[in-house]
C-alpha cells in the first residue's frame, strides 16, 4: 500500500509503501541495465520501489518491452538488480527463493510424465517427502477441477489444463509468494476467463501473495486487491490503484460502470486504444 491512509479506489501516483502488518516483500530503488556488445548499456527498469503485503493479490500492466517481466525476475531473485535492495521476509534476496513459485507463460511441461508427476518436479527438486508433497498434489489439483486426470499425460490436455498443471506444480511446495508473467496470455479469451475464475478460487483458498504480469487491463482489474501501472522502457511505477470490489468476484462485475472506470483510466495511461 502506499504511505499514509488510503481510500479504497483511490489512485496514487509512484511506488508502493509498507502494508499495516508489514511487507512480505519490499524492493527499494531497483534498477536493472543490461550489458550489450556496443557498450551502451540498455536501462530496462527503474529505478521503482515495490512492497508486496502478505496475501495481496497485486497486478502490474505497462506497454510491452518495460520491464514488467525483469521486474518480477529481480523480485523473485532470479535475475540481479543493478541498483537498490530487496528484502523477502526481512531477509536480504540474492539468489531464487525457495518460499516463491513462480509460473510462466508456457506451463513447460515434462511430456513423458504425467500430470502428477509434473506437479511433484519441484518438491523432488527440493527433497520434500512424497508423503507431504502428493497429497497436496492431489489435494491442488481437485481445486484447479482436474481431480481424476492425475494420471493423463501433458499431451491430453488442453492449453488451459496445462497452465492449471504449472499452477499446481508452483503451488505444491507451499510457496508464501506466488510470481506469475502472463500465465494466461496464450489462451483464448473464454478459457482465459475460467482460468481467471480458477485462480481466483486458489487464492481464496490458500491466500497466497500473488505477483501476476498481465497485458489485459481487465484482467489486472478484475483479479487485484491492487494493479500498478508501469511506464515505457525504463520501466517505472507511475501509478497504483487499489481496486475496492468485494470477492469472490464474477463477469457479471466487468459490466458495471465502476469497473469500467477503472479499466478506462488505466488504458488511458497507457496510451492504449479501445480494445486493449
Amino acid at each position: 500500500m502506499m504511505e499514509g491512509s488510503q481510500q479504497a479506489g483511490a489512485t496514487h501516483p509512484g511506488s508502493v509503501a509498507v502494508a499495516p502488518d508489514g511487507p512480505l516483500l519490499s524492493a527499494s530503488d531497483i534498477s536493472k541495465r543490461y550489458p550489450t556488445q556496443d557498450g551502451l548499456p540498455i536501462h530496462a527498469l527503474g529505478p521503482l520501489s515495490v512492497m508486496l503485503g502478505r496475501g495481496e493479490f497485486v497486478s502490474v500492466v505497462g506497454p510491452s518491452g518495460c520491464g514488467k517481466s525483469t521486474l518480477m525476475k529481480v523480485l523473485g531473485g532470479i535475475v540481479r538488480p543493478s541498483t537498490g535492495r530487496i528484502l523477502y521476509k526481512a531477509q536480504e534476496v540474492d539468489r531464487a527463493q525457495r518460499e516463491m513459485g513462480t509460473v510462466f507463460q508456457s506451463p513447460v511441461l515434462l511430456p513423458w510424465l504425467t500430470v502428477l508427476e509434473n506437479t511433484l518436479i519441484l518438491s523432488k527438486v527440493l527433497k520434500l517427502r512424497r508423503s507431504q508433497a502428493e497429497p497436496r498434489a492431489r489435494a491442488l489439483l481437485g481445486t484447479v477441477g482436474l481431480e481424476g486426470f492425475e494420471k493423463k499425460y501433458p499431451g491430453e490436455l488442453s492449453g488451459g489444463m496445462q497452465q492449471r498443471v504449472g499452477i499446481v506444480r508452483s503451488l505444491v511446495h507451499d510457496p508464501d509468494l506466488l510470481l506469475m508473467d502472463e500465465p494466461f496470455g496464450a489462451l483464448d479469451a473464454l478459457t482465459r476467463e475460467r482460468m481467471s475464475l480458477e485462480l481466483q478460487c486458489v487464492w481464496l483458498n490458500t491466500r497466497k501473495t500473488v505477483f501476476f504480469i498481465t497485458h489485459s487491463i481487465p484482467e489486472a482489474v478484475f483479479l487485484s486487491d491492487r494493479v500498478l501501472v508501469m511506464s515505457e522502457r525504463p520501466g517505472r511505477v507511475i501509478r497504483e490503484f487499489v481496486i475496492p470490489f468485494a470477492r469472490p468476484r464474477n463477469f457479471d462485475l466487468t459490466a458495471t460502470s465502476e469497473f469500467g472506470r477503472f479499466a478506462t483510466e488505466i488504458r488511458h495511461l497507457l496510451g492504449a486504444s479501445a480494445d486493449v
